[in-house]
């Protein structure tokens, strides 16, 4: 094999995979990062909070919480199951706190506490006031130099033009951390436009990566490994396919660069894949572009299918939530587009705070045929295809669920998260100054969680559970370690970020040294 280059470690990804990359370079290897598009930060870049899931971090302890490791391992497991390892499972809710101390010896990382309820709050060992979460504090765009114009995002400058923020927020600042830090690293090195898009195998280890780079391939020899942190195939509408994941390309959050490259390659390379139909799913606003993106943050309304009936807790978590219209449009009792049923009190914008991609003019939503007003109900339910009666009926039995201040169909309000935007109030909001409207809604995702098997060093596996040698895997190119559920905010990121750090630690202790001999294109691979 002629290779084009020799580092320790190559990184595929620049999302959560460069907790990986920093941690590489500050123990002394080098290192070389290979983002496949022209901007780095992945989906990461464009998480509105960037938060992570980590009980008892550093953070939490200064701010005075009261929680146990025991008690978040006692809630991961009972809502996880046995869908994923125990061991792994463990490996996440203990080894967080290390992380986050590790990140802030260095003066480039500050984190603080942001409370954010778990997701299922009547589950064992459930944290209701929202102790688990974190968030990076703000930096100032400016900070990052040179740097500023290649970081990802944020949603709004990439879908709708917005101007470029001066302030790094969520997953923007938690990026531009990583970024400025590893920057700082003479032992790293950044590489856009660069797709991992084979590995270099031999006797089962993994030796390299081929990297498109300028038109041609280029072979990075890695001494320590390879850590595959690409994102998902989210972007992939042929692998979504394949492996039965609801939902559509369009729909998705994740960049465009999210094609499962690095999943073909592991495969090629004799990994072992699980959750390969599972998404971070959410409801999605329908805008004008024809795209349906992640929303939440539902200040009143109510969803209905064609028979202009509800059929879910409209303010659920948004992977619940998601989820559950997915279950109704597969039984066949909701169809796409679902809509959301609103009044006039806050005038014809639907009753959505966090939309993730900004709204535009009303107009173009009702030119699209996205939004809808009638003076009443049977008029509206009309307009969108809905059944009349049921859509009125269905309206005076929530308006009548509204005072008494119970839902007993969906159970709405019945969990903390779900008065988490009414200051703990009931969720549910009267149905009744005209006009009414409606909004288009259809399914959106985060990306999706399957992926490579791994140890608890994030170390890949293959089929017969023997690691492969060289080669690691974080965040959504590795099988999720929530398995089938999102237990809470911030741990697709909280994953993404431990799983990389450790994957290095490992690699410190594992040199790969195997000498590659020379071979032809198909045996190397």
């Amino acid at each position: 094999m002629q290779w084009d280059e020799e580092v320790d470690v190559v990184v595929a990804g620049s999302g959560g995979g460069l907790a990986g990359a920093y941690t590489a370079a500050r123990e002394g290897l080098r290192v070389a990062v290979v983002e496949a598009t022209d901007k780095f930060g992945g989906t990461t870049a464009y998480s509105g909070g960037g938060g992570m899931w980590f009980p008892c971090n550093p953070v939490l302890r200064r701010a005075g919480t009261d929680d146990t490791v025991e008690a978040a391992l006692e809630y991961f497991r009972a809502v996880v199951g046995d869908r994923t390892p125990s061991q792994l499972q463990e490996t996440y809710v203990r080894r967080g706190p290390d992380v986050i101390a590790y990140l802030e010896s260095d003066p480039h990382f500050a984190f603080e506490m942001f409370p954010w309820p778990d997701y299922f709050g009547t589950a064992p060992g459930a944290r209701l006031d929202g102790q688990r979460h974190i968030t990076p504090v703000p930096l100032p765009a400016a900070d990052l130099g040179d740097l500023r114009e290649s970081l990802r995002g944020p949603l709004d400058t990439d879908r709708l033009g917005a101007p470029l923020p001066d302030l790094l927020i969520g997953g923007q600042a938690l990026i531009g951390r990583f970024l400025k830090a590893i920057n700082e690293f003479p032992n790293a090195a950044l590489h856009l436009d660069s797709p991992l898009v084979d590995l270099v195998v031999q006797d089962g280890a993994v030796l390299g990566a081929i990297v498109e780079r300028d038109g041609r391939r280029h072979a990075i020899r890695a001494l320590r490994g390879v850590l595959l942190a690409a994102g998902g195939f989210e972007q992939n509408g042929e692998m979504r396919a394949e492996y039965g994941v609801p939902g559509s390309a369009r729909d998705t959050m994740g960049p465009p660069g999210n094609l499962g490259r690095a999943h073909q390659a592991a495969v090629s390379a004799g990994a072992d894949l699980d959750l390969m139909d599972q998404a971070w799913w959410s409801p999605g606003l329908t805008h004008p572009d024809g795209r349906s993106a992640f929303a939440l943050w539902f200040t009143g309304g109510i969803f209905v299918n064609q028979d202009g009936q509800r059929f879910v807790n409209e303010s659920a978590p948004y992977d619940r939530l998601g989820r559950d219209v997915i279950r109704t449009v597969d039984d066949g009792s909701a169809t796409l587009p679902f809509w959301m049923i609103y009044d006039d009190a806050d005038g014809p914008v639907p009753p959505v705070k966090a939309p993730n991609v900004s709204m535009v003019d009303t107009g173009d939503y009702v030119a699209a045929g996205l939004w809808h007003t009638a003076d009443t109900l049977e008029d509206l339910a009309t307009k969108i295809g809905v059944d009349a009666d049921g859509l009125a009926s269905t309206v005076e039995k929530f308006n009548k669920f509204v005072a008494d201040g119970v839902d007993p169909e969906f159970g709405r309000g019945d969990e903390a998260y779900d008065r988490a935007f009414s200051g703990g109030a009931s969720p549910m909001v009267a149905i009744d100054q005209p006009p009414y409207h409606a909004a288009a809604f259809g399914i959106s995702d985060l990306g999706t969680k399957g992926g490579l098997r791994t140890d608890t060093a994030a170390a890949v596996l293959d089929v017969s559970g023997s690691r492969i040698t060289g080669l690691y895997a974080a965040g959504n190119t590795m099988a999720a370690v929530s398995g089938t559920v999102y237990p809470g905010g911030g741990n697709p990121i909280g994953a993404s970020v431990l799983f990389s750090h450790l994957a290095v630690l490992d690699m410190l202790s594992h040199t790969n040294t195997a000498e590659a001999a020379p071979t032809s294109g198909e045996e190397s691979r």
